[in-house]
């Protein structure tokens, strides 16, 4: 069907903002203080040990205890997770079952500027017990935090229910922690219940009313990544004993300092250069399949830096920008091929709406057989390669942050190349013809003339 005339400039201005937002972000100074409103690629990308580095760091049970296997991956699983539930998935985490002893490496945060191993893995190895205590009084033990099915992070609110500038953590409680909240928020109404995590009290509420929901808050002065940060914490639960740094260190990234700059230089400059080709062959085509492109950019690097809250935040690799470059010449092969149809349709003498009907209708099966395919392949190395470790056996743990990464961001590019490269184009295509000015055989891809 035709498009209407705003649809072009509408659909053009979202995916120009889109993916502006979705490169740089937006962010504001208070001091020296970087305040993020929206994450973008350039500032809070965490990069992987290969580009920027990292830590590594050898952990051991305090005391010297002496310490199952079965205690050993308990703590290996739970270390494992918080390094998931933080983003990262670019790590490396290994256990000597005959020295009782975990080995870990990762990537520092985006915004590290200190580079201290000991305070990056601090809260990766903490023991991080849960408890709530009758009074301030951290003795005084009423319930676990193995009574908490889950933990999130969300926005404060005030006692009227107007959200607050500050950040809360919400957890929901298994049944049996349920029954035992509502019996402790009545035995302490209009008394302290103070919450703990190992030896640090996080709050000390007055309880108001009965909590008979199996629903409690979290409340404090926390930041978003606080919050966060205790979430996590609690949600994968406390370490089996208590851990010791034995050794740490920092790791050089493999490419050098300054193969970050180099690499974005080239990805800009081959941008442009693909950008030109497709302008050049198939003229107003082509520029409507730049735009296309620049959002399914943009989206690819919106789903790596939690851009949208429904994607974790992710730790971009060599591995994973290859998947990038992989999907955006799928991008260009679907919108090639889009432009090919309605070439070959005007020469045949049929009217600008006819071809561009006949020709996005006659390429979308080869783009979806495709761009299918590659799909199905890129969810067999998550599967295969993610945090499961179905093949880990065989192909070694190491590999697998790095697989991982790579089907992660090819997977991403190719949902963004249906959004962008075959949804959005064809929006744009069937409202630009509305224009008397564009309704020149010529400008896509007919005789000259015409």
């Amino acid at each position: 069907k035709r498009g209407k005339k705003p649809v072009f400039f509408i659909v053009a201005a979202l995916i120009l903002v889109f993916s502006y937002l979705a490169i740089f972000g937006v962010s504001y100074y208070t001091g020296d203080i970087r305040h993020t409103v929206i994450k973008g690629m350039a500032a809070d990308t965490r990069w992987g040990i290969d580009i920027r580095g990292g830590v590594e760091a050898t952990f051991k049970p305090a005391e010297d205890k002496d310490a199952t296997e079965q205690e050993m991956d308990a703590a290996k699983a739970i270390i494992e997770t918080r390094l998931i539930s933080d983003g990262i998935t670019d790590y490396e985490l290994y256990v000597d079952y005959g020295t009782d002893r975990i080995i870990m490496r990762f990537p520092w945060k985006s915004d590290e500027t200190v580079y201290d191993p000991l305070e990056a893995i601090k809260e990766i190895s903490a023991t991080a017990k849960l408890t709530f205590c009758g009074g301030t009084d951290s003795t005084n033990v009423l319930m676990e935090g193995k009574d908490v099915d889950d933990a999130y992070m969300n926005m404060a609110y005030d006692a009227n229910g107007n959200v607050t500038s500050n950040y809360a953590v919400y957890l929901n409680l298994t049944a049996e922690g349920a029954a035992t909240f509502a019996d402790i928020t009545s035995q302490y109404q209009g008394q302290t219940v103070s919450i703990w995590m190992d030896d640090e009290m996080l709050s000390a509420p007055t309880v108001n009313d009965v909590i008979s929901d199996g629903k409690a808050t979290i409340s404090g002065d926390f930041t978003a990544e606080e919050a966060t940060t205790l979430a996590n914490q609690i949600k994968s639960g406390a370490l089996p004993f208590t851990l010791e740094t034995e050794t740490n260190g920092t790791i050089s990234p493999t490419l050098g300092a300054n193969s970050l700059n180099a690499m974005a230089i080239a990805g800009i400059i081959a941008f442009v250069l693909v950008a030109l080709f497709m302008i050049f062959a198939f003229r107003f085509s082509g520029v409507i399949a730049v735009i296309g492109l620049l959002g399914q950019v943009g989206f690819s690097f919106a789903v790596i830096t939690m851009f949208f809250p429904v994607f974790n935040s992710f730790t971009m690799t060599l591995p994973g920008i290859a998947g990038i470059i992989l999907s955006i010449g799928m991008g260009v092969d679907a919108n090639i091929i889009t432009a090919g149809r309605i070439e070959e349709e005007l020469k045949a003498g049929r009217s600008l709406d006819a071809a561009i009907d006949r020709g996005t209708q006659n390429s979308l099966s080869a783009i979806v057989d495709g761009n299918v395919t590659v799909i199905i392949v890129a969810l067999i190395l998550l599967l295969v390669f993610g945090p499961a470790n179905i093949l880990s056996g065989i192909f070694g743990q190491s590999t697998t942050g790095t697989i991982y990464s790579f089907g992660y961001t090819l997977l991403m590019g190719v949902v963004a190349n249906f959004i962008m490269g075959i949804a959005a184009t064809r929006l744009m295509l069937k409202s630009i013809i509305r224009f008397k000015p564009m309704r020149k055989k010529w400008f896509f891809g007919g005789a000259k003339g015409e």
